[in-house]
C-alpha cells in the first residue's frame, strides 16, 4: 500500500520540483555550455527496479575526455576531468537535479538505494542479499546520509538492506530532511579512490 502512496508522492513532488527549479535549470544549461564543449546533460546506464537498465540523467559536470563507465572515486586523479563548472555543481549536488526527470517517469523514486552502474556486478550482487534491487532505485537513500561514496560495497548494500527492512513514509522522510543536511555539509563525498580505512564510523551507522 505505501509503495502505491509512494509513487504518487513522486509524481507530485518531482512535478513541482520541475516547475519551480525551472529558471535555475537554465541558468545552469548556459553555464555548462559556457564552460566547457560537449552535451548539457550527462547520461549513464544505471539499474533499475528488478535490475532493469535506464539512462540516468544528470548535469555533465567532466569533459568529454573522461573515462566512461567508471566511477568518479575510482578515477586515479579525477580532478584532471572535472570542470570548473562541473565542481560547483558537485560540491552543490546540483548536477543531481535533472534526475527529477526520472523520478517523475518512474525510473526512479526520490527516496532509494542510489542506483549502481550497469557494471557494478559485485555491488549489484550484494544488494540482491537485501532485497534492494526490487524496488526503485532513489535520488538519495540512507547509505547516502551514512556515507555516500566512502562506503564499500558490503557496507553500502547492508545499508541499502536497513532501508528496505524500514520502508515507510517516516524512514523516506528521515533520508529526506537527512539528505539536506548532508548536502549542506559535503559530507562523505570523495572524487579520489576510496581508503579503506576510512570506514569503521560508518559501521556504527548501519542499524540506526
Amino acid at each position: 500500500m505505501y509503495m502505491k502512496i509512494k509513487r504518487l508522492l513522486d509524481i507530485f513532488l518531482s512535478l513541482i520540483g520541475l516547475l519551480i527549479l525551472s529558471p535555475i535549470f537554465l541558468i545552469l544549461i548556459l553555464a555548462i555550455k559556457f564552460d566547457s564543449k560537449g552535451p548539457v546533460l550527462f547520461k549513464q546506464k544505471r539499474v533499475g527496479i528488478n535490475k532493469t537498465h535506464f539512462n540516468i540523467l544528470k548535469f555533465r559536470t567532466m569533459n568529454i575526455t573522461t573515462p566512461k563507465d567508471t566511477p568518479t572515486h575510482l578515477l586515479e586523479n579525477p580532478e584532471q576531468y572535472i570542470t570548473k563548472m562541473g565542481k560547483f555543481l558537485r560540491k552543490t549536488s546540483l548536477d543531481e537535479l535533472p534526475q527529477i526527470w526520472n523520478i517523475f517517469v518512474g525510473q526512479m523514486s526520490i527516496i532509494g538505494p542510489r542506483p549502481a552502474l550497469w557494471n557494478q556486478y559485485s555491488l549489484i550482487e550484494e544488494r540482491d542479499k537485501y532485497g534492494a534491487n526490487d524496488v526503485p532505485p532513489g535520488l538519495t537513500g540512507w547509505a547516502q546520509i551514512n556515507g555516500r561514496d566512502e562506503l564499500p560495497i558490503e557496507v553500502k548494500a547492508r545499508l541499502d538492506g536497513v532501508y528496505i527492512e524500514k520502508i515507510g513514509f517516516w524512514m523516506d522522510a528521515k533520508c529526506f530532511f537527512k539528505t539536506i543536511i548532508s548536502v549542506v555539509k559535503s559530507d562523505g563525498v570523495v572524487e579520489g579512490e576510496t581508503r579503506k580505512n576510512e570506514i569503521a564510523s560508518s559501521r556504527e551507522n548501519i542499524t540506526k
